[in-house]
């Protein structure tokens, strides 16, 4: 299966409705840094992406120290970001409002 890489203007799209996201450096790539209040709060956050992610069979790349939480979306079979990451982003900006 074929999955398609997101548009230069749905890109553009998605990171104007959703500043805190940047575009990795080689544009393969969409990176947040999430700050919570402790570990505890951290680790719910993660097991709340972890549920998501394996409902969507799309998982993030990630790294936790403490109360931060850096999340890596790319779509491998894409070669880039695609609808699959835009959806992540989607929902990820519900959970962590």
């Amino acid at each position: 299966m074929s999955i398609a890489r997101l548009t230069d203007t749905e890109l553009s799209d998605l990171l104007t409705r959703h500043p805190d996201w940047q575009l990795r450096a080689d544009g393969l790539a969409l990176e947040r840094t999430f700050k919570f209040t402790d570990f505890n709060e951290a680790f719910g956050f993660m097991t709340r992406v972890a549920l998501y992610a394996d409902k969507a069979d799309h998982h993030p790349e990630w790294f936790n120290v403490y109360n931060r939480v850096e999340i890596t979306l790319t779509t491998h079979d894409a070669g880039g970001i695609s609808g699959r990451d835009a959806a992540m982003v989607e929902w990820l900006a519900g959970v962590a409002a």
